[in-house]
C-alpha cells in the first residue's frame, strides 16, 4: 500500500464514479441538456418476447402469420412456432386473444426498425401483454398517428468501442434495434406529439393536431441563444425563426460529430448524450455567429438524417453481378488490393456487390455493422429487385456518411472549436 501511487476521488453526483474524470469537461458536458431532458415523451423500444412470431419481413408474411397463429389452437400454436413456456408478461393465449380483438390486418400490421437500415413489419394493436408484450403505446402511437420522426439513442455505451448509438426512424421501434449487445437497449424520442380529437365521446385519429415533443425550457434557452423565435411545426427560415425539424437536424449533427464522441467518450459511457446549445459567450459569438453555424449543422444533420432514413440516396451505390440465382449462402468480403480495384461482397460463388469500400463494410452504428448484419440475417433467403436495390442504398449511405461527419467537424472548428457552450462559474 506504500509504494502505490494513489489518487484521491471525490464521487459526484449523480453516478458517483469510482474513476477519475477531467473536471473541466465534466462541467463542460454538463453544461449541455440530456436527450430526456429535451424529448419530453420517450421510452426503450418494443418488446416483442417472441421476436420469430411478431416480426415478419413483408406486410403479407405478417397477415399470413396472425391469421394462422389465431385460428390454432393454444398448444398447437405454441408447438408449430415453437414458442416455449409462457412468461409473466406474455402467453400464447393472450396474444391470441389480442388479434382476434383486432381482425383488421391492414389497421394493425406496422412497419417497425428492427436493425439499422432493417424495417419489418409487426401487429401492433397497442395492447401490452397482447400479442406483443411491451408495445411501449404511450410513445410509439405518436410514431403512427401521422408524419413523424424520432431520434434513436442509448442510456448508456452497452458494447466496447467509440460511441455510435444515433439513428433516425419514422416507424416503431424494436428494443435493440440500435443497440447491439445483451445488456444494451434503444430509446426512442419522437419529435411531434399527436393529440387524439374527441369526437362524440370516441378517439379520433383520422385529423391529428401534433405539438412538438421539445421541452419549453430547451427551446427558450436555444432560442436565447440565437435570437430567433420558435414555431411550434416544421422549419423555420433561420433568420427569423426556427421549427422543432431544426432542432432534431441541429440534434442529430452534434451528436454525430466525430470530435463530440472523441471529447466525450468517458461521459456517453454512462448515461444518454448530452446536447450542447452553441451558446459560448467568448470572443466572436455573436447571435450572428450562433445562427450561422446552427445553420450550417442543421443542414448536415438534415442530410444525415436524410440519407438514414433512406430518403436520399448516396452518390456510391455499388454494381451487382446480376447472372446468378440471387440467392445470399456464403457471405464474403474481398478487401481491393490496389488503389484501383474496388471491393467486393459476395453473396454466393459468383454474385457480388462491387465497389463496396473497407470503410464501408466496416462502418458501425449502434455496435452493429450494417453493411455486414443486413446481409447476414438474409443468409438462406433468395433476393429479390428492391433487396438488391435496398442494399446498394444502404451502402452509399454509408459511404457518405463519414464525410459528412467531418464536415460537421470542420464547421464546428470554423466557428471556433470546442466547447460550444459553457459551463456556469
Amino acid at each position: 500500500m506504500s509504494s502505490t501511487d494513489w489518487t484521491r476521488l471525490a464521487p459526484a453526483h449523480p453516478h458517483y464514479l469510482f474513476v477519475p474524470r477531467d473536471n473541466k469537461l465534466s462541467a463542460e458536458y454538463e453544461a449541455g441538456h440530456a436527450l430526456p431532458e429535451i424529448f419530453v415523451r420517450n421510452s426503450v423500444g418494443v418488446v416483442t418476447a417472441r421476436d420469430k412470431l411478431a416480426i415478419q419481413r413483408t406486410t403479407d408474411e405478417m397477415a399470413q402469420v396472425a391469421s394462422d397463429f389465431a385460428k390454432r389452437s393454444a398448444e398447437d400454436a405454441r408447438s408449430f412456432y415453437n414458442l416455449g413456456r409462457d412468461a409473466r408478461d406474455w402467453k400464447v393465449s393472450l396474444a391470441q386473444a389480442d388479434i382476434r380483438a383486432h381482425p383488421t390486418a391492414a389497421e394493425h400490421i406496422a412497419p417497425i426498425l428492427y436493425r439499422p437500415f432493417d424495417t419489418r413489419y409487426t401487429y401492433y394493436t397497442g395492447t401490452s401483454r397482447g400479442f406483443i408484450c411491451m408495445p411501449r403505446p404511450e410513445v410509439m402511437r405518436h410514431m403512427r398517428a401521422g408524419p413523424n420522426v424520432g431520434l434513436i439513442s442509448s442510456r448508456a455505451q452497452p458494447a466496447p468501442g467509440p460511441w455510435d448509438y444515433c439513428g433516425a426512424t419514422r416507424d416503431t421501434l424494436q428494443v435493440r434495434a440500435l443497440a447491439n449487445g445483451a445488456s444494451g437497449v434503444s430509446s426512442l424520442f419522437p419529435l411531434y406529439i399527436y393529440a387524439p380529437q374527441e369526437q362524440n365521446g370516441a378517439m379520433d385519429l383520422e385529423v391529428p393536431a401534433r405539438s412538438p415533443n421539445l421541452a419549453v425550457g430547451f427551446t427558450d434557452a436555444l432560442a436565447g441563444a440565437l435570437r430567433l423565435e420558435f414555431t411550434t411545426d416544421g422549419r423555420g427560415d433561420l433568420e427569423a425563426d426556427f421549427g422543432p425539424e431544426d432542432v432534431f437536424h441541429y440534434i442529430y449533427a452534434i451528436l454525430h460529430s466525430p470530435e463530440y464522441r472523441r471529447r466525450y467518450a468517458d461521459f456517453l459511457r454512462s448515461d444518454f448524450p448530452r446536447v450542447p446549445l452553441p451558446d459560448r459567450r467568448e470572443g466572436r459569438w455573436t447571435a450572428r455567429h450562433r445562427r450561422d453555424l446552427f445553420a450550417e449543422l442543421v443542414k448536415l444533420g438534415e442530410q444525415l438524417a436524410a440519407l438514414h432514413l433512406m430518403e436520399a440516396a448516396g452518390s456510391e451505390q455499388p454494381a451487382f453481378s446480376a447472372r446468378g440465382t440471387n440467392l445470399v449462402e456464403k457471405i464474403r468480403y474481398a478487401a481491393p488490393t490496389t488503389a484501383e480495384e474496388p471491393g467486393r461482397v459476395y453473396i454466393n460463388a459468383t454474385q457480388h456487390f462491387e465497389g463496396v469500400a473497407p470503410e464501408t463494410w466496416a462502418f458501425t452504428i449502434g455496435g452493429y455493422q450494417p453493411a455486414q448484419k443486413w446481409l447476414k440475417d438474409r443468409k438462406g433467403r433468395t433476393l429479390s429487385f428492391d433487396e438488391i436495390e435496398h442494399y446498394q442504398r444502404i451502402c452509399a449511405a454509408l459511404a457518405e456518411t463519414p464525410t459528412l461527419m467531418a464536415g460537421i467537424d470542420e464547421a464546428i472548428e470554423a466557428h471556433g472549436g470546442w466547447p460550444l457552450s459553457e459551463a456556469e462559474a
